[in-house]
């Protein structure tokens, strides 16, 4: 039986949610929270790659959420090489901060996106070969940001390198150019969780430097675009047994707006799929 494809955004509070997607009257966090999770099941949260939250924080994110909600946390800086660090030490101070979230049951994922500079290499295999003791049973997603990793000799080893230390390597949608930060679009499961983000394809903007992430994923999804991936998905939700597309597309509403336009597209290929729609209105009440 074929998994069910669980649509979601990376993030849930980006300044191009809040300004253009989060109807007037919904100004809180909780708020907004609640909102979201009647069109999604699934969120990725990418704010504590700048800052750990504080673990009340993260107990909220708990609370505030239906039963079947799925988290997926984007490690911090620390953790990938964007910062100088001890390995056990960065790993251990993200797991305190979202120990709360960890015990509720509802974090999936870890993100480790690591900088384009983590190219591969034996001392860079041998430092992913540790990630899943430090981070068991929480789910390690892998996503390279060079080239290395996935060129046409390299890519069957390096499936074959995380299939085998228990980590899911994270497919990605992103600009087509040949830069060296930018790995091909492979659809590829080498755990029991499929992972795929949707970075957009503006080549224009993909390598410029801008305090706003906004400015790099500017890009909202075709029909056509999104077409590609329809059977892609369903070869993932027949190997693996949770599937995730998550839309990384950050400014103002593209994110929300292509999750819901994928899910159209899945629907009509008859391949299950959560998230991405509208929740029916809600019956007037005389009190």
């Amino acid at each position: 039986m074929a998994a069910t494809v669980r649509l979601g955004t990376c993030s849930f509070a980006d300044e191009g949610l809040l300004r253009t997607w989060y109807p007037r009257g919904v100004s809180t966090s909780k708020a907004r929270l609640a909102y979201y999770a009647e069109r999604f099941d699934t969120v990725e949260v990418d704010s504590p790659y700048y800052h750990l939250p504080d673990p009340a924080v993260t107990g909220r994110w708990a609370q505030r959420t239906p039963p079947e909600f799925v988290f997926h946390v984007k490690a911090h800086a620390s953790m990938t090489h964007h910062e100088p660090a001890e390995q056990e030490g960065a790993f251990a101070a993200f797991r305190a901060s979202l120990e709360p979230l960890e015990l509720s049951g509802k974090l999936r994922g870890v993100l480790l996106q690591y900088h384009p500079r983590f190219v591969k290499s034996a001392a860079a295999k041998a430092e992913l070969a540790r990630v899943h003791a430090l981070l068991d049973p929480l789910v390690p997603l892998v996503e390279f940001r060079h080239r290395s990793w996935l060129a046409e000799n390299e890519r069957a080893d390096t499936l074959a390198f995380l299939e085998r230390h228990g980590l899911a390597y994270v497919s990605v949608d992103a600009p087509p150019t040949r830069a060296s930060n930018v790995v091909p679009p492979v659809a590829a499961a080498t755990h029991e969780v499929a992972y795929v983000r949707f970075h957009g394809r503006n080549v224009r903007t993909w390598n410029i430097r801008s305090s706003r992430s906004a400015d790099r994923f500017d890009w909202l999804y075709s029909e056509a675009e999104l077409a590609e991936w329809v059977p892609k998905l369903a070869a993932l939700a027949a190997e693996a047994d949770e599937v995730y597309a998550m839309f990384n597309n950050n400014r103002d509403d593209f994110a929300p707006r292509s999750a819901m336009l994928l899910r159209r597209l899945l629907d009509e290929a008859g391949i299950p799929a959560s998230g991405g729609l509208e929740p029916p209105p809600r019956e007037p009440t005389l009190f």
